[in-house]
């Protein structure tokens, strides 16, 4: 798999992002098969670019819990994240995404709830 490592500060040099091109179907089907992550994409989906931070996102789970969703998203190519002083911003990859897994995030996106 082909990744990009940020590197603007110590905390973000630890982030990798898959390019979507290099996941496997496998990985994209099972990072979209979780109920949180796909509401992470849903609240992603309707903000723009860079403007939801990690801890504003509606999850019941714990923070480690929520680390753990955002790199299963990150690795599947799903989402990108950035930090900005404390926070971490977050963008859904939807051009880059789309090109590798034609009508799978619509379908996904598409469905309500869990």
């Amino acid at each position: 798999m082909t990744v990009r490592q940020s590197s603007n500060t110590a905390r973000a040099r630890g982030l990798t992002h898959a390019v979507p091109a290099a996941v496997s179907l496998q990985d994209a089907l099972a990072a979209v098969a979780d109920p949180v992550r796909r509401s992470i994409l849903r609240e992603l989906a309707a903000v723009p670019e860079w403007t939801k931070a990690c801890g504003t996102f509606d999850l019941t789970v714990a923070k480690a819990t929520r680390s753990h969703h955002f790199a299963v998203l990150r690795a599947a190519g799903l989402i990108e994240q950035r930090d900005e002083g404390p926070r971490r911003l977050n963008r859904l990859r939807r051009p880059e995404f789309d090109a590798a897994f034609p009508g799978l995030l619509d379908l996904v996106l598409s469905h309500p709830g869990p």
